[in-house]
């Protein structure tokens, strides 16, 4: 598997998945590499998190669907072939709400709801790079959490288009979220130790 130092090759779907071994994200066909593995924390804190959603989704009926990483969400710059697209993320949790996006491979467009969970190595990542992807590709709802801090950052697409200003949370907040009608997460459960 290449590594973000093969800055001079364009890579595409098509290239990911003949590497089968480790974790990477595609943004512009560019290889970024994904830490090893999460730490206990930020998994406990996704683990909630998708636990609080998924009951939400089925008590509900919802027809929304919520997945965790590692799942692929294959973003197109328009009509391109699979292997074609140049960019390839694995949201922590993606909810895609149009059953038509979905896939035995993963999402083929933007999810209505994305959530990061900060590491220190990627949070240049979720807050910088990934924020305008998302922005671009017209995520409707966008959730940078921060384990560590225990804050929550939350994007919202307007209907001009483009995110609004963020809306900041900490751990004794309620966030609605609207991807999703009537979810409510109560980030005191989110960030239990």
């Amino acid at each position: 598997m290449p590594t973000k130092t093969d800055s001079q090759q364009t890579y595409t779907y098509r290239d990911y998945l003949q590497w089968g071994e480790g974790r990477c994200e595609l943004i512009k066909g560019v290889v970024h590499d994904m830490t090893p593995a999460p730490s206990r924390i930020h998994q406990g804190v996704s683990a909630r998190l998708m636990r609080g959603i998924m009951n939400h989704l089925v008590v509900c009926r919802s027809s929304c669907e919520a997945y965790a990483a590692p799942f692929d969400v294959r973003l197109p710059d328009a009509d391109e072939s699979d292997d074609r697209i140049t960019t390839v993320v694995q949201p922590d949790i993606s909810v895609i709400c149009d059953p038509s996006k979905l896939d035995d491979r993963g999402c083929r467009g933007a999810p209505d709801w994305i959530i990061e969970i900060v590491s220190p190595s990627t949070a240049s990542q979720d807050y910088i790079r990934k924020l305008a992807l998302y922005e671009k590709q017209c995520v409707r709802e966008y959730w940078i959490v921060h384990p560590v801090d225990k804050i929550v950052t939350v994007y919202r697409m307007t209907e001009a288009g483009g995110y609004g200003r963020p809306e900041i949370y900490s751990v004794k907040d309620r966030v609605e979220a609207q991807a999703v009608a009537g979810l409510m997460i109560e980030l005191e459960e989110v960030f239990e130790s």
